[in-house]
């Protein structure tokens, strides 16, 4: 008889830091990637906002809030956010219901 199959602990915490690294915390199954020229609504608890593509942090979008998609590049989407922020930024793609 085998023994039951589990997550290693490091993998698991490897996981868990490249999310918070990208500032993006799972609010749901049903996150998607942003579509160009569309105001999207964030699916994830909270999402980053940056100057560049994994560059500075200039604020954060909550659940419910939203981002005008308006170009992609490498897994990053760049907008507007609205909300609290208000201003063009970059977040990171996948994150939007």
């Amino acid at each position: 008889m085998s023994a039951p199959r589990t997550l290693r602990t490091g993998a698991l915490a490897t996981a868990i830091g490249a999310a918070l690294l990208l500032g993006v915390s799972s609010g749901t199954s049903q996150a998607a990637d942003g579509r160009i020229g569309v105001r999207e609504t964030v699916c994830a608890q909270d999402l980053y906002v940056r100057t560049d593509p994994g560059g500075a942090w200039m604020g954060t979008l909550y659940h419910g809030q939203t981002f005008l998609v308006e170009s992609k590049q490498s897994g990053w989407a760049y907008g507007f956010a609205y909300g609290d922020i208000n201003r063009h930024g970059w977040v990171q793609d996948g994150w939007f219901c």
